[in-house]
């Protein structure tokens, strides 16, 4: 099938080849991870100890990926995956954790409180952190030159076919006629949203663009942050700030097109005054740092997420609204669950890329994401509908919430990912310890 849409992957220097051979050679592995972002190098990580030959290939060198300005919200769950790869003591130095979360609904005055004791947690631990993608990248990069993970970065796959035994890839370096061969097991895609793994493969894919755009921007505040985390829901969108470290915030801000492009390009001082009359003076004065960035909004879901010798995680078989910070938490349950079920299979001396060994990690993994996804989805549709019964019904929802701490205790382990097959909370106590 080919690829020739497919953005550039690396042939790597450090792994032997001169950038002009004059062969093509070709090398055997186990596994294949297609994209060298937070949830690809993720996902190659998760696997390293076992015996399984692994390769990761990836269109964009580090230092490009690693000026990308997101932030991400770390849950429990994910968490405790980074404290698996060995990674999270070098994290935490690196992020903020957040102690509460308050959940109000425009400018009505009734706020919901969340804080660790109603997930069980003692009353000085954390609901959660807030982490930069350059710091995640590079922990994931450092842990990485540890393995005999084999890095081809970067290069372009100019084809990909699959057969009954094996899957068979074709790289191209980005500055020479040289082509490399790899054979797989199994392609694992997390090669993104736009994912030319998943289209070459004829996997469809359904969703919508939502009429708004997310403004990104980080500020610093006069008052500290205390570390709480703040979700508005606004007609117009959801409005969060997220605490950062060094006494800065995190601005996601939602709206319609029109009125984000508007706060995208409006000058500084202009931006601060309209985040006063969302926010209030809660951080008191404040000022812009660095540049805003506007990202669009959209949900998909993939048909399917495995086929023959291939399955997709991550933002490549999913995406959500960005209400609530779930999109990276749930790439991370990808990895989760086809760790478990890749381990497994080698246990059993099952053929790891085999569609009935594919399948369970596709079960598990469609099931709670389809879930997430439609909570996300009537989240926003629900605080955006001014019809009077919603607003009366959604407002009562916060009343109870406020008022019944076994309700808070089930929205918070919605939120975090503490429940079902990955709810234990105990080696998130130990975390924190």
């Amino acid at each position: 099938m080919s690829l020739s849409t497919m953005p550039p992957l690396t042939i790597p220097l450090e792994n032997g080849y001169t950038k002009n051979p004059t062969e093509s050679p070709t090398l055997d592995f186990d596994v294949v991870v297609v994209g060298g972002g937070i949830v690809g190098l993720t996902m190659a990580l998760a696997i390293a100890p076992s015996s399984l030959r692994i390769a990761l290939v990836e269109s964009s060198g580090e230092s490009i990926a690693a000026r990308r300005g997101q932030a991400y919200n770390i849950s429990p769950r994910s968490a405790q995956i980074f404290h698996q790869l060995g990674i999270w003591g070098d994290l935490l130095p690196r992020i903020t954790p957040y102690e509460q979360i308050r959940l109000s609904d425009g400018d009505y005055g009734e706020v919901v409180q969340f804080r660790p004791q109603d997930l069980g947690l003692p009353k000085d631990g954390y609901l959660g952190y807030i982490a930069s993608h350059g710091v995640l990248l590079t922990q994931l990069e450092s842990a990485l030159g540890k393995t005999t993970i084999r890095r081809f970065c970067p290069v372009t796959v100019t084809n990909v076919s699959y057969h009954p035994q094996q899957a068979v890839l074709t790289l191209q370096s980005n500055d020479s006629s040289t082509a490399l061969t790899l054979t797989s097991q199994l392609v694992i895609g997390a090669d993104g949203a736009h994912s030319p793994l998943r289209r070459s493969a004829g996997i469809h894919t359904f969703g919508w663009r939502y009429p708004q755009a997310c403004v990104v921007a980080t500020i610093q505040s006069e008052l500290y942050h205390q570390r709480i985390a703040y979700e508005r829901f606004w007609p117009s969108g959801p409005f969060a700030v997220l605490p950062m470290d060094g006494g800065r915030c995190r601005i996601v801000w939602t709206a319609p097109y029109p009125e984000a492009e508007s706060l995208l390009h409006c000058d500084s001082q202009v931006f601060i005054e309209q985040l006063h009359q969302r926010f209030g003076a809660h951080l008191g004065k404040v000022t812009l740092e660095g540049e805003r960035v506007l990202l669009p909004v959209e949900l998909m879901h993939s048909d399917h997420y495995v086929l023959h010798r291939l399955a997709l995680i991550g933002d490549a078989a999913h995406r959500c609204h960005p209400v609530g910070g779930q999109g990276l938490n749930l790439g991370l349950r990808d990895v989760a669950v086809l760790r478990e079920v890749l381990l497994s299979a080698c246990h059993k001396g099952n053929d790891i890329g085999d569609l009935s060994t594919l399948r369970h990690f596709d079960h598990r993994s469609r099931v709670h994401n389809l879930m997430m996804l439609a909570v996300t989805d009537g989240l926003v549709k629900l605080f955006s509908n001014q019809w009077l019964p919603f607003v009366a019904l959604r407002r009562l929802g916060l009343n109870l919430m406020r008022a019944i701490p076994m309700i808070r205790h089930w929205v918070l382990r919605l939120m975090t990912g503490c429940y079902g097959q990955y709810q234990s909370l105990s080696l998130w106590k130990s975390i924190q310890s």
